[in-house]
């Protein structure tokens, strides 16, 4: 399974839980446009999820809020980042 970088991200409000659709590229230069709960099962089945963010490359991890449905968000450094938000929409 390879590596997958979201480059783009669409989303219909402010927050990560708003985000529903992702473009990434794979390890071997595809790439593709995936929904939310799409991208959530592909990493529940052992795919790794990155942001590249100032020539760092950031993971991309699951939230699984007490109430709500699960989101993406990056982690780095041992804590929840804003990443994902940082990218261009489409």
């Amino acid at each position: 399974m390879s590596d997958r970088t979201i480059t783009h991200i669409r989303q219909h409000g402010p927050r990560h839980e708003h985000i529903e659709r992702y473009v990434w590229v794979n390890d071997v230069g595809a790439g593709d446009a995936s929904d939310k709960a799409t991208m959530i099962d592909w990493m529940e089945k052992g795919g790794s999820v990155y942001v590249e963010t100032g020539g760092d490359r950031v993971p991309v991890g699951v939230v699984r809020p007490h109430v709500g449905e699960p989101y993406l968000r990056s982690h780095a450094d041992g804590k929840w980042t804003n990443d994902l938000l940082a990218l261009p929409r489409f």
